[in-house]
């Protein structure tokens, strides 16, 4: 089948591969433009740009290239953006969506469905319609969340949701009967930087959530300290706001339990485990506040 593929993270990159290796031919991907990265002047292209490159695919970052494409269908995976009525109709498109719709409708479904606490995720594969993900759909799989990172559930995902897409473009009857979607609609809005704060007025459980998504940071004494992996205490009397060290451990007290730092960096500094950077820090176990 002639198609064009839409993506740009790295999620989106185990799709275009399957295609290729499902025999389709991929006449265009068009990707988000390369972005400046860092404190230089340098633009890094996107992994689908990468990937696509490698592959020798044509590229482009425009939906307008769309018109002199004869392509059958367009497949969409993390693409980035909304696409018009207009583009939908010239090209009917299949959407790889990392929710269980009508569940996490919307630009972060993977991180809600981890802070929420959801037991499963999944993949939809949708016909793409100009509301934001409401389309009729094609085939579902079903993901187990356990205690996964962000990091490694979007991996696991971006394959599931590879093999469901080449599935359905395989299967006539599964292209011809999309289901309508049934179910309490719920939006995952975008994350801010706050999302990502870690406070005391927290539940231990949702610090740990967090922390899984990456980027979590909270404040001790004032200074910024990014939290890359933590985990479940034993420990039940650690005051709520305080941070403090029980043998090996360092302990941040939460509601409803302690949580115990594994790993941490500072402000200005490199990546270091937790009780390297207490012992660093000089903190007094009986004083020390997190925020």
């Amino acid at each position: 089948m002639h198609l064009a593929f839409l993506g740009t993270p790295e999620a989106a990159v185990p799709t275009l591969r399957a295609l290729i290796g499902a025999g389709h031919d991929v006449d265009l991907v068009i990707t988000r433009p390369d972005r400046r990265r860092g404190r230089g002047n340098e633009r890094s292209p996107s992994p689908v740009k990468v990937a696509a490159e490698s592959l020798g695919l044509r590229v482009a970052h425009r939906l307008s290239d769309l018109e002199g494409v004869s392509v059958e269908r367009g497949v969409v995976v993390a693409y980035g953006a909304l696409i018009p009525g207009e583009v939908l109709e010239r090209t009917p498109m299949l959407n790889v969506h990392f929710s269980l719709l009508p569940r996490w409708r919307g630009a972060a479904p993977v991180e809600r469905a981890i802070l929420a606490g959801d037991a499963q995720t999944g993949v939809s594969v949708m016909t793409l319609e100009v509301e934001l993900d409401t389309g009729p759909v094609h085939v579902e799989r079903r993901v187990t969340i356990d205690e996964k990172t962000l990091t490694e559930l979007l991996g696991e995902l971006s394959f599931v949701g590879a093999e469901a897409l080449v599935e359905v473009l395989a299967s006539t009857s599964l292209l011809a009967n999309a289901t309508p979607q049934s179910g309490e609609v719920v939006y995952a809005a975008k994350l801010t930087k706050e999302d990502f704060h870690l406070t005391p007025s927290m539940a231990s459980e949702q610090v740990l959530r967090t922390v899984r998504l990456g980027r979590a940071f909270t404040f001790v004494h004032g200074r910024r300290l990014l939290v890359e992996a933590a985990a479940r205490s034993a420990e039940t009397d650690v005051d709520v706001g305080h941070v403090t060290r029980r043998g090996d451990g360092i302990l941040l007290g939460a509601v409803g339990g302690a949580v115990e730092l594994r790993r941490v960096r500072p402000e200005g500094k490199s990546s270091m485990d937790a009780p390297a950077w207490w012992a660093g820090a000089r903190l007094d176990e009986h004083s020390t506040m997190w925020a």
